[in-house]
């Protein structure tokens, strides 16, 4: 079992012609990952050749998920076309856009972030500005390493794609169900809370790290949800600690005001709903591991 991307997962890649769209592509391949085609209008009817295997690249989204049956679509699209590219695949009501661009206007994820709203949510919008999802031994869509960690019962959520790849590699001795990078923009898709919510429905995740950061306030939110609704041992890290107060961090999103957004804000939100979090990703990883030996 893992959440939203599983071994039946059929994935195309919008913009499978660009350098990076091509070298994830057979990256993802090489994983595993069942890639089935890619999407680009002006190459429409063409192939692309990538770990021995032809893929169809189609005009729409819609022509690839007929051709194919895809319910994955991963974006790597020019931050000027994204929206467009997204705004195409909801459209199609593919499941799943994973949308791996950074730079995206933050006016123009609200947009395609609202038109998936207002589609009934058919689709469901990983990032933009993230490393995507893994499920370990089974697939993976986006840019995530595949052979970091096993598969296991740790479900992971995290805002930054390092911290995401850092705490696989830690907890690699228990493995993960699924990874999923969510990105660290204002505007994004699938938050914390979707993640975890996911993985406590989850029968093969046992236990959830969550990964935040400094500024805004989807921790403390995530917070306040976990006491109300997850039953599932949590660990959490919030990256920060050290940052200057009132100083605007890497991520568009970490923007800190006053004692609101702080890390030490976001840790005692956490703590007060009984999750342990780390002060560095090697303690968070240590509470883990304490918690899965004792299940």
């Amino acid at each position: 079992m893992a959440i939203w991307l599983t071994e039946n997962s059929k994935i195309i890649v919008q913009g499978i012609t660009g350098s990076e769209g091509s070298k994830h592509a057979a990256r993802m391949l090489r994983s595993g990952a069942n890639v089935v085609g890619g999407v680009n209008a002006r190459k429409a009817g063409t192939t692309v050749t990538l770990e021995g295997k032809d893929l169809p690249v189609f005009g729409t989204v819609e022509e690839a998920i007929k051709a194919t049956g895809s319910d994955v679509s991963v974006v790597f699209v020019p931050p000027k076309f994204t929206k467009d590219a997204v705004v195409e695949a909801i459209e199609a009501e593919i499941p799943l856009a994973v949308v791996i661009t950074e730079g995206v206007p933050v006016q123009d994820s609200a947009e395609f972030w609202a038109l998936a709203v207002q589609k009934g949510g058919k689709t469901r919008i990983i990032g933009p500005n993230c490393p995507g999802i893994a499920s370990p031994g089974k697939s993976n869509a986006g840019i995530i390493p595949a052979d970091i960690t096993p598969a296991g019962r740790i479900g992971l959520v995290s805002k930054s794609g390092t911290l995401t790849y850092q705490m696989m590699f830690e907890l690699r001795d228990f493995g993960f169900s699924t990874c999923v990078g969510i990105g660290g923009d204002p505007v994004i898709g699938t938050t914390h809370i979707d993640a975890l919510q996911a993985f406590q429905d989850d029968p093969e995740t046992d236990a959830i790290v969550m990964i935040g950061e400094i500024g805004g306030d989807a921790e403390e939110r995530a917070a306040a949800y976990i006491g109300e609704h997850i039953t599932k041992p949590v660990v959490g890290y919030v990256a920060g600690f050290t940052a200057p107060e009132g100083k605007t961090m890497g991520h568009a999103g970490a923007i800190v005001s006053g004692s609101a957004g702080t890390a030490q804000a976001k840790k005692d939100a956490l703590e007060k709903v009984g999750v342990r979090v780390g002060k560095t990703p090697s303690e968070t990883a240590r509470l883990m591991r304490e918690i899965m030996k004792n299940l």
